[in-house]
């Protein structure tokens, strides 16, 4: 009879702790962030309760949880981030989690010695400056001296030449800007219309300061500065609207 009191007694508790778990799980809804990296087709996976699922393209997701419950949120682009979740994450409206991008380890690049060029030749000293188009253009319209340095100077040739050195160089930077950021990050996180995100591009390479930790390559700094210039630009858009 007691061992009967016994089994019934534990079957009880078995179902209330069973009973207990099930009304602890709750499908919570949340949402990743990533700085500039996109933040869409993360990998989230319930180790605990072995449930998967995947973020959309803003970064929101749904997965059932309990406390306790071990999230692994993984993508190729982002580094991985192991959480474990407690019952005030479970409480949130919507539960957040940045996520950080992956630093690019570039592997080791040998160079042949024996490699022919200019300088492995001694056609030129090693460490000479080395030219662009329009800066060698400006240096030969220059260099010579003499009633060719005087015409080139009368004629104009030489303030041409100089003029296409800054637009060379503001071309050489929109080519850095462009690599850097996807529109998504100009839409999305600065706000920059679509239509205005080239105009928003020359508008940051004129800026002296975000010029240089372009030309740097800053990204931390370029990231930082990229951000106030987008407030100032999107201020003059608003005036120009109204």
């Amino acid at each position: 009879m007691k061992i009967k009191h016994t089994l019934q007694l534990f079957l009880f508790l078995l179902v209330q702790v069973t009973f207990g778990q099930t009304e602890a799980v709750k499908e919570i809804h949340g949402k990743i962030s990533a700085d500039s990296a996109s933040v869409d087709r993360i990998n989230i996976v319930n180790l605990t309760a072995e449930k998967t699922t995947i973020s959309d393209a803003n970064g929101f997701f749904k997965i059932p949880v309990k406390a306790g419950d071990i999230l692994v949120f993984t993508a190729v682009n982002l580094e991985s981030v192991r959480r474990k979740m407690s019952q005030q994450d479970l409480e949130q409206e919507v539960f957040t989690l940045q996520m950080v991008s992956k630093s690019i380890i570039l592997k080791e690049v040998v160079i042949n010695e024996s490699a022919i060029s200019a300088e492995s030749l001694g056609i030129i000293p090693y460490g000479q400056k080395k030219y662009t188009a329009a800066e060698r253009k400006l240096y030969t319209a220059t260099s010579g001296g003499g009633i060719d340095g005087l015409l080139n100077t009368i004629s104009g040739r030489k303030a041409m030449l100089k003029k296409e050195i800054i637009v060379e160089k503001k071309e050489q930077l929109l080519a850095r800007i462009d690599v850097l950021f996807e529109d998504n990050y100009y839409t999305e996180t600065l706000k920059i219309p679509a239509d205005y995100i080239k105009g928003f591009q020359y508008f940051c390479i004129e800026d002296s300061d975000f010029a240089n930790a372009l030309r740097a390559k800053n990204k931390t700094l370029t990231m930082y500065l990229i951000v106030k210039l987008a407030e100032n630009y999107n201020e003059i858009i608003v005036s120009e609207n109204k």
